[in-house]
């Protein structure tokens, strides 16, 4: 069987406020012990702290080690097997107890009534040293469940940490491969009607992709930085475009520095020109507002469209992506809205901000 390192740290020695309770409460029944034989059976106070001192302090070192015993015991043996080995290092644990405490003892005291006692209370030493040895199996077995159960916990959220990761680039990458594979046929387009307009679109594309690379890890940026890059993007499609593309950003200076995740607003951008400008032949005005609230970023983005137009069919990814990833970050599904009145295109999306 395979232990981790960590597995095997016993509890008490590597825990300082479990070393101190350790001691308390082995301190309090060293005080019984020694009250009982003080006070009870009136022995000296003498052999009463060399007694109560030996016999309980030499366990509490000795159960220190029962620990590797419960940790080496898989649980997925076999409930014989592990009754088994704790018989046998019972035995083993309190019989070397018992012996060694006896023969310190009767070796270095010389009252004859205190080892007529030490003989006499054999007996019930061997049962408080089987009590002593349960409560510390089972003190440990539920600590030992007890660090599986958090081990578990850690485990399974650093797995859902790396899934949703996955996930959120997933989700991101599916945007640049789109766009790049439009930009492109539109230079090719351009290098036949307009090489200049050509060589001004590979530019700013280049810019646009070395923006995109260098932030291409990072989940969180703030509204301004995302905004430079969609005006990267914007100025390319207007090459593309010309006067048929007119976008204007109505953001608040206060909603510049929130929080937004890194490239949540191009599929918005791309949905407004994809159904917006691609079907018209008159200007469309793209239209971003920005307010920062209390708790949240609220984002809206309008355009105009002809609702006369034959619509563009597709996949909607878009959006549906741009849900995703809300959904996956914030936990909550109601945080993009559409709204498509008679000539207006309306997407809302909310940013929590703490």
């Amino acid at each position: 069987m395979k232990v981790k390192l960590q597995e095997m740290l016993n509890p008490i020695t590597s825990n300082n406020k479990y070393l101190i309770n350790y001691a308390i409460v082995w301190s309090i029944i060293i005080g019984a012990h020694f009250a009982v034989m003080h006070f009870y059976y009136k022995l000296s106070i003498g052999i009463s702290v060399a007694d109560s001192l030996l016999f309980n302090v030499f366990f509490a070192f000795l159960g220190i080690s029962l620990w590797y015993v419960v940790r080496y015991n898989d649980s997925s043996q076999n409930f014989f097997n592990i009754f088994l080995s704790h018989v046998l290092s019972a035995l083993l644990l309190v019989g070397f107890w018992l012996v060694s405490g006896y023969l310190i003892l009767k070796y270095s005291i010389e009252d004859v009534h205190y080892l007529s006692f030490l003989d006499n209370s054999f007996p019930w030493r061997i049962i408080s040293g089987i009590f002593y040895y349960s409560v510390f199996v089972l003190v440990y077995y539920v600590v030992a469940y007890y660090k599986d159960i958090q081990e578990s916990i850690k485990e399974e959220a650093h797995l859902k940490t790396l899934i949703k990761e996955i996930e959120l680039n997933a989700l991101k990458n599916q945007i640049n491969p789109h766009f790049l594979f439009n930009s492109l046929n539109s230079v090719s387009s351009l290098t036949i009607t307009s090489p200049e307009k050509a060589q001004e679109m590979i530019i700013k594309l280049s810019e646009y992709l070395r923006y995109s690379l260098s932030n291409k890890e990072q989940q969180i940026t703030n509204l301004k930085t995302e905004l430079d890059n969609i005006k990267l993007y914007l100025e390319i499609e207007k090459i593309r475009f010309g006067d048929r593309l007119d976008f204007q950003f109505n953001c608040s200076e206060k909603s510049l520095e929130a929080k937004i995740p890194a490239m949540i607003l191009q599929p918005l951008f791309e949905n407004a020109i994809k159904h917006g400008v691609y079907e018209s032949t008159e200007t469309i005005h793209i239209v971003l507002e920005c307010t920062s609230g209390e708790n949240n970023l609220e984002v809206s983005l309008k355009n105009n469209f002809n609702p006369e137009a034959k619509q563009t069919k597709g996949a909607g990814i878009g959006l549906k992506n741009t849900k995703e990833r809300l959904f996956l970050i914030y936990k909550q599904n109601d945080l993009l809205t559409v709204n498509k009145e008679e000539k207006t295109y309306r997407v809302s999306i909310k940013i929590p901000q703490k």
